[in-house]
């Protein structure tokens, strides 16, 4: 029996749940190992228990609470399977009602969204044109171009919003999950509020001509944007669509802030330690969660099983793009309740930051 027991790893490995999810449901009472070495602490699992944990990892992808999964394990090696079945069924048909439902409240909002939509009007121009610091422009782009969209269920945001009001620029990215904006000093241009959304590749295209410390030309004419150097163009049309308002998204409460020393805290990162969660990568891999606390100016990456209130998690590889992207020695970090985004800002402006959609750790 003792040769057929499995380490907290090797369940992990053959059940398809993570080390800490697997801790998580041992003291949720769900899934509790068979054995627990009483000096290390270490768990081990019986072979009986592999199913249960499949089970278990199948039941919380499709939703199930938790207080219906521990009915299921604790019903499935009995003879009697009635009340398994009665809870399969009664959660498959919540889903279905949810399912319905949801149905009928999104053909509400898009019958809203198509009365609105006639009322709206463009804040395309017919032409506009403005002057900039090349390596002001440089420094923009590069600070947003890590969080533009590539899926492609959503062109809107498969692109830079150019934002132009008065002899401002600001550029902005977002794919859901994080959201840069930037601010540029313009000139030449004094008239109304106009916002255009430059694909990706075109976008790559105009950062590649910024190389010299020279004014760069911007200009706007119908659909069509380009960006101007001395000798060398880069121009294309517009996506045909208009960028989400994200002034209201980045209103964030007042957090907790601390500043940081990037390279370090680039290293704490990188090689703290991770915890698991539901999200998922594009192609499909758990994404790995960095877990941070700030507390009296000072920004801790947590160990796995040390939680608390102050703490939020956000996916470690955006993490890291947005450090990298923000190309500054010196950062501040600021944190909400676990719920709000985290901040990543510059320590000499307001106008140039970054945010991260909180990731849900498991329960």
């Amino acid at each position: 029996m003792e040769n057929e027991m499995r380490s907290i790893g090797e369940m992990a490995r053959d059940s398809g749940l993570g080390v800490s999810a697997l801790r998580f449901y041992d003291g949720a009472g769900v899934l509790v190992p068979a054995r627990v070495d009483p000096a290390s602490g270490y768990r081990w699992y019986g072979p009986e228990q592999l199913d249960e944990s499949r089970v278990l990892a199948r039941l919380r992808r499709a939703g199930m609470p938790l207080a219906d999964i521990r009915l299921v394990l604790a019903g499935w090696s009995g003879a009697d399977t009635d009340l398994v079945r009665g809870l399969l069924q009664a959660h498959l048909r919540r889903l279905e009602t949810g399912l319905a439902n949801a149905r009928d409240e999104f053909s509400a909002v898009r019958a809203l969204l198509e009365r609105r939509e006639n009322r709206m009007t463009s804040l395309r121009p017919a032409t506009v044109g403005l002057t900039a610091r090349a390596p002001e422009l440089a420094e923009a782009l590069d600070a947003v171009r890590f969080a533009a969209c590539t899926d492609p269920e959503l062109p809107v945001l498969g692109g830079v919003l150019f934002d132009i009001d008065g002899e401002e620029l600001r550029v902005v990215a977002t794919d859901r999950y994080r959201m840069a904006v930037a601010r540029v000093v313009t000139a030449g241009y004094g008239g109304p509020r106009v916002q255009v959304v430059v694909p990706s590749r075109l976008t790559d295209a105009m950062r590649a001509l910024l190389g010299d410390d020279a004014a760069v030309r911007l200009t706007v004419d119908g659909d069509r944007v380009a960006v101007r150097t001395e000798g060398h163009e880069a121009a294309g049309h517009c996506l045909d669509h208009d960028f989400p308002d994200y002034r209201r998204l980045v209103r964030l409460p007042a957090g907790r802030r601390a500043r940081v020393d990037v390279p370090a805290f680039r290293h704490a990162v990188e090689t703290g330690p991770v915890r698991e969660s539901e999200v998922r990568e594009p192609d499909g891999a758990p994404c790995d969660i960095s877990v941070l606390e700030v507390v009296d100016g000072v920004v801790t990456v947590c160990e796995d099983g040390r939680d608390g209130p102050d703490q939020v998690a956000v996916n470690r590889t955006f993490l890291l793009q947005a450090l990298a992207a923000a190309g500054r020695e010196e950062l501040v970090v600021e944190a909400g309740a676990p719920t709000a985004p985290l901040a990543i800002r510059r320590t000499d402006t307001e106008q140039a930051f970054s945010i991260l959609m909180p990731v849900r750790l498991h329960d």
